[in-house]
C-alpha cells in the first residue's frame, strides 16, 4: 500500500508487461513469458523512484528441458555417455543468441548447465565424443555481449563459465582427438614431451616428461570477467592450460601473446585464481619481445595479459622481508642463548620467573614461525604436502606467539591489581600452558578439520598460507579473529596497567627485586604490545583498503617492516632493556 505523499515509480508498460505503481526498493515478479518460454520477469523500483531495467528469466522451453536433464544427470538419473551427448546437443541447438531481452536468460541457463555437467564429472567419466557439441555451444554463448544484468551478476556468470570450462576440459577423456576449433574457442591436446602449440595466435611451450597437456583459448570472455587491476587494460584473449596424468612437481609454461598495446605500455601476465575468482600475477613473469608479450608461469590455469603505463611490482618489499626475517632469526637465537646463560640470575622471584617464561615462549614461537615462513618463501618448488605442513606450522606458531603475549599481559594486570594475592607458580604454569600451548593447537586443528569436512580449501598452494575469499570468508579468519581479539585484549591490559600505576601509590617494600621485575614487565609490555598491535593493525588495514591507493601502499610497507623485524625488537628489549641481563 502507498500512503499519501509517498514517492513511487509510475505505472508503465515495458517488455510487454504492465508494471503498476510501486514504492522504492520493492521488486515485482511477473510470471508472464512469451510463447515458447517459461520462467518469470522481475523489475525493481529504484531508491530514486525510477524503474530499473527488467530482468528476464524467461528461458526457452527446449533449453529448460536440457537444464532439467542436466540436473537429473548430476543426481545420477540416466548418467550415461549417451545422455551427456544428448544434453550437449540440446545446448548446441539452443545456443544461438537471440535478438531480444530473453537472450541473457538463455545464457544464464546455459552457463548453469555447463556448471552442472562439470560437477557431474566427479562421478561420471565422459569421453571425447561430447566435445563437438560441447565446444560449439560454449562458443556460441560468447557471441553475445551478455547485456541485461548488473556487473555483479555478469561477473558471477563469467567466473562460473571459465571455472566450469576448465573442469570439463580437464576431466573429459581424450583418445584420438588432437583438438577442436570454433569461432570463440579453440582446443588442442599434446602428449609429446616437448609441447609447442599455437592457439588463436598464442604460442604455448611446455617441456614435460609425461602426461597430456590440454590447451584452451577463449575469445570474447575477458571483458565479462571482473578486472581487479583497474589501471590496466585487458586483452581479449584468455588461455587455459591443464596437465593431466603428470608426475612433475615443477612446471614452467611459456606463453607468447600477440601485443595489442603501444610500445610504451608495460605488460602484466595474470592467471585466474579460481578460489578468489579474481586475476592474480603471482608466479608469472612478463617480458615484451617485439610485437609479442612472453609470459613465463610456474603453474597451470587460465592466463591472460593486462597492460599498464607503469610498473606495479614492489620488489623492495621482497628485499625488506628477506633481510628483516634473517635479522630476526639471528636476533632471536642470540636472545635465547643469552636467556639460557643468565636464567638462574633472573628468575629469583616468582614474578620474574613468570615474565621470562612468557618472553622465552614468545621468542621460540616467533623463531619457529619465521623459519617456517622462510621455508615456504618459494611455494612453486614445494610439494603439496610440504606446503600444507608449512601452512599449519605458521598458523600454529604465530597463534602461539600471540597467546603467550596475552599471558604476559594478564600476568602484569593481575600483579598490579591484586597486589596482596600473588599468583602461585603452579597456577600460572598450568593456566599459561593451556592458553599458550593447548588453545592454539585446538584452534588450528579444528580449523583444518572443519575446512576439510566442509570441502572448503584450507590453504592456498600458490602462497602456502591461509585463504582470503572476502569479508568473513576463508580460512584466514581462523587466524585474523583470534589475533585481533588478543591485540585488543593487550591494549585493554595496557590501559588497565597505566591507570593503575597512575592512581595507585605502590607501598614501600623491601623486595627490591620484585619492584625491578615489575618495572621490567611494564617496559616489555609497553614496548612489545604496540609493536605487535600496530603491526597487525596495518595488516588488518590491508584487508579493508582498496589496492593502488596511497594508504594501502603505506600500510603495506609498514606491515612488512614491523613484521620482518619483530625478532630484533624482542632482542633489544630482552637484552638491553633489563639491567640484570645487560650487565
Amino acid at each position: 500500500m502507498l500512503s499519501a505523499g509517498q514517492p513511487f515509480c509510475k505505472p508503465e508498460v515495458s517488455d510487454e508487461v504492465s508494471w503498476p505503481k510501486t514504492p522504492p526498493g520493492v521488486t515485482l515478479v511477473n510470471n508472464t513469458c512469451p510463447v515458447g518460454r517459461v520462467g518469470q520477469k522481475q523489475r525493481t523500483c529504484g531508491n530514486s523512484s525510477v524503474w530499473l531495467d527488467v530482468l528476464s528469466n524467461c528461458v526457452s522451453e527446449e533449453l529448460k528441458k536440457v537444464s532439467t536433464a542436466a540436473d537429473n544427470f548430476l543426481q545420477g538419473v540416466g548418467a550415461t555417455q549417451k545422455v551427456a551427448m544428448d544434453i550437449f546437443e540440446g545446448m548446441r541447438n539452443n545456443s544461438e543468441p537471440a535478438n531480444d531481452s530473453s537472450n541473457i536468460a538463455d545464457i544464464m541457463a546455459s552457463v548453469n548447465i555447463i556448471d552442472t555437467m562439470a560437477q557431474a564429472t566427479q562421478y561420471v567419466q565422459l569421453d571425447e565424443h561430447v566435445f563437438p557439441n560441447f565446444v560449439t555451444s560454449a562458443s556460441n554463448m560468447l557471441n553475445s555481449n551478455w547485456t541485461g544484468v548488473n556487473d555483479t551478476i555478469l561477473h558471477q556468470m563469467s567466473s562460473k563459465y571459465i571455472n566450469s570450462m576448465e573442469v570439463l576440459v580437464k576431466e573429459i577423456q581424450i583418445n584420438k582427438s588432437s583438438g577442436y576449433n570454433t569461432t570463440n574457442l579453440e582446443l588442442q591436446f599434446c602428449s609429446r614431451d616437448d609441447c609447442n602449440l599455437t592457439v588463436f595466435d598464442i604460442g604455448v611451450n611446455l617441456n614435460k616428461t609425461d602426461g597430456l597437456m590440454k590447451v584452451m583459448a577463449i575469445k570474447n570472455l575477458m571483458d565479462k570477467l571482473e578486472n581487479n587491476y583497474e589501471k590496466r587494460e585487458p586483452t581479449d584473449l584468455i588461455l587455459s592450460a591443464t596437465l593431466v596424468n603428470n608426475s612433475n612437481s615443477n612446471i614452467t609454461i611459456s606463453l607468447l601473446f600477440p601485443a595489442q598495446q603501444d610500445n610504451n605500455s608495460d605488460p602484466l601476465c595474470v592467471f585466474w585464481n579460481t578460489n578468489l575468482n579474481k586475476w592474480s600475477d603471482e608466479g608469472c613473469i612478463a617480458n615484451k619481445t617485439g610485437n609479442y608479450t612472453l609470459c613465463e608461469c610456474t603453474h597451470l590455469t587460465s592466463f591472460s595479459v593486462l597492460m599498464s603505463k607503469s610498473d606495479t611490482s614492489e620488489p623492495a618489499l621482497d628485499i625488506i622481508t628477506s633481510i628483516g626475517v634473517a635479522v630476526s632469526i639471528c636476533c632471536l637465537v642470540l636472545f635465547l642463548i643469552v636467556e639460557w646463560m643468565v636464567w638462574s640470575a633472573v628468575i629469583k622471584t616468582h614474578l620474574s620467573h613468570f615474565r621470562h617464561t612468557a618472553v622465552v615462549n614468545i621468542s621460540v614461537f616467533l623463531l619457529l614461525g619465521d623459519c617456517s615462513f622462510l621455508a615456504s618463501s618459494n611455494p612453486a618448488n614445494l610439494s603439496e604436502t610440504t606446503c600444507l605442513t608449512l601452512t599449519l606450522c605458521k598458523h600454529l606458531f604465530f597463534l602461539g606467539m600471540f597467546a603467550w603475549m596475552l599471558c604476559l599481559s594478564i600476568l602484569l594486570v593481575h600483579q598490579l591489581i591484586f597486589v596482596f594475592s600473588p599468583l602461585r607458580k603452579r597456577v600460572f604454569m598450568y593456566l599459561s600452558s593451556i592458553l599458550g600451548y593447548l588453545c592454539p593447537m585446538v584452534l588450528v586443528g579444528c580449523s583444518y578439520v572443519y575446512y576439510n569436512y566442509t570441502g572448503t580449501k584450507y590453504h592456498n598452494e600458490k602462497t602456502c598460507w591461509l585463504i582470503y575469499e572476502g569479508l568473513l570468508k576463508g580460512s584466514i579468519y581462523s587466524f585474523i579473529l583470534p589475533v585481533g581479539t588478543i591485540v585488543l585484549a593487550n591494549i585493554f591490559s595496557m590501559v588497565v596497567v597505566i591507570v593503575t600505576l597512575v592512581k595507585t601509590s605502590v607501598p614501600d617494600s623491601s623486595k627490591a627485586d620484585d619492584k625491578e621485575t615489575a618495572k621490567g614487565i611494564l617496559k616489555v609490555v609497553v614496548f612489545l604490545t604496540p609493536v605487535f598491535g600496530a603491526t597487525w593493525g596495518f595488516g588488518f588495514a590491508l584487508l579493508m583498503l582498496e589496492p593502488d591507493t596511497i594508504l594501502f601502499t603505506i600500510s603495506n610497507y609498514l606491515f612488512t617492516i614491523f613484521n620482518a623485524f619483530q625478532g630484533l625488537f624482542i632482542f633489544l628489549v630482552g637484552c638491553f632493556g633489563e639491567q640484570k641481563v645487560s650487565l
